[in-house]
């Protein structure tokens, strides 16, 4: 196998398994309303799959550290097709608290195995000889490209057959991710600690980790406001405002335009990363692609200017998530990274269920419109903290977190 075969088969393996999380989302549902006719079950569903997720993530790190990120991810993605799978074999047997247990065991496992694959990455990246900002921006645009497709393949299938089909399909995605890593994937070894860190030390430390390194530490704050104004925007704010309009079709017109504006300028930005000025780019692409969505659609409902505004806040977000990802992994010890990965992604998404809430209340006091604006504007304070605070002029250093990654001690990663 060449140099970048195991990167371009893990790529393959997680686009693949994000297809299928993202047909699952309307798979499932789908489902339990075809199944039960409840839309509250359908709701109760969607919070049992998620919360495990966000649970296994910040607790999972440091046992994926231990063991092995490679292992998890194969394990994870293994069962969680079985669970998948049960669910419109066995459902009319176990009922729908059986079902719960199932969508639980799913969204958990899926967790797990996600941040297994992000502690894998940035070795595997390496491995490569890719330079990390150029494999981040890959990684993200084949992430992107899953949502831009995954959703509408979701809704055909659903159309073409029915629910229970699709969920098997869902299921064989992650069947097929876990055969490629288990076969394809060589993990490099990464330097492990003299001693294994007891559980809750080890615990303790990914959010240490995050506290104490200012630029991750800002990072963590801005990602957690974000992710809250996005979820305000996306579950309440922009459907509020469509149902004004009288139209539920400009949802999806206006995600396309922003998927697709994504996509694209991730291909751009992929092609320049290496040379790519971090800071400048992530500074002005956050200030596109995210307070001008907002204040359009409060200030104007002519939708002609949402979807160009969205398709211009896709080109604008490309960059985001690649210099993101890569600070990351160029910072964070490899033996450390599911703890702080796992720690930051329970952080910054403990936003999102806050964001929901929060935008239902504004715009129940206010009105979608006033909302709309006061959010943007919001979202625009925020994303201007990189040009006043210091330590986000560090996305421009680029150090050489290799020599902690390379291997000095016994190998982290095992054969499975």
């Amino acid at each position: 196998m060449s140099r970048r075969g195991a990167l371009t088969a893990l790529l393959t393996a997680d686009t693949i398994s994000a297809v299928g999380t993202r047909m699952s989302a309307l798979a499932l549902p789908w489902f339990v309303l075809v199944s039960t006719g409840s839309a509250t079950r359908a709701g109760v569903v969607a919070f049992v799959e998620m919360l495990p997720y966000v649970l296994a993530a910040a607790a999972g790190g440091p046992l994926i550290d231990r063991i092995g990120g490679r292992r998890f991810s194969v394990g994870a993605d293994a069962v969680s097709a079985l669970a998948l799978a049960a669910i419109p074999l066995l459902h009319e047997r176990i009922g729908f608290g059986g079902l719960l247990v199932l969508v639980g065991i799913a969204g958990g496992l899926r967790g797990f195995s996600d941040t297994a694959k992000e502690a894998i990455f940035p070795r595997v990246a390496r491995e490569s000889g890719m330079e990390m900002t150029r494999a981040a921006s890959l990684q993200d645009g084949l992430h992107r490209l899953a949502t831009l497709l995954g959703a509408p393949a979701g809704g055909a299938l659903l159309a073409v057959l029915d629910a229970p089909i699709v969920l098997l399909f869902d299921a064989a995605t992650f069947a097929f991710g876990a055969v490629v890593v288990l076969l394809l994937v060589r993990v490099p070894p990464a330097e492990a600690p003299e001693e294994h860190e007891p559980y809750a030390k080890a615990l303790r430390s990914g959010l240490t980790f995050l506290r104490r390194d200012r630029l991750v530490g800002a990072v963590v704050v801005m990602i957690f406001a974000t992710n809250l104004f996005d979820a305000a925007y996306n579950s309440v704010l922009l459907p509020t405002w469509a149902k004004l309009l009288g139209s539920p079709v400009l949802l999806g017109l206006a995600s396309a335009s922003f998927g697709i504006g994504a996509v694209l300028g991730n291909i751009v930005f992929t092609a320049y990363a290496p040379r790519a000025p971090r800071w400048a780019l992530f500074t002005i692409g956050f200030m596109v692609g995210g307070a001008p969505r907002y204040l359009a659609a409060g200030f104007s409902d002519e939708v002609w200017l949402l979807y160009a505004v969205s398709f211009a806040a896709g080109l604008g977000i490309a960059a985001i998530n690649p210099i993101l990802g890569a600070v990351i992994y160029e910072r964070v010890p490899a033996h450390m990274m599911a703890r702080v990965q796992g720690a930051l992604t329970a952080v910054t998404w403990a936003g999102i269920p806050l964001g929901g809430l929060l935008g239902g209340a504004a715009a129940g006091a206010v009105g979608v419109h006033v909302a709309l604006i006061g959010t943007g504007l919001l979202y625009l304070a925020v994303t201007l903290l990189p040009l006043i605070q210091p330590a986000w002029r560090d996305l421009d250093v680029r150090p050489a977190p290799a020599q902690s990654a390379e291997p000095k001690a016994a190998p982290v990663e095992e054969p499975v």
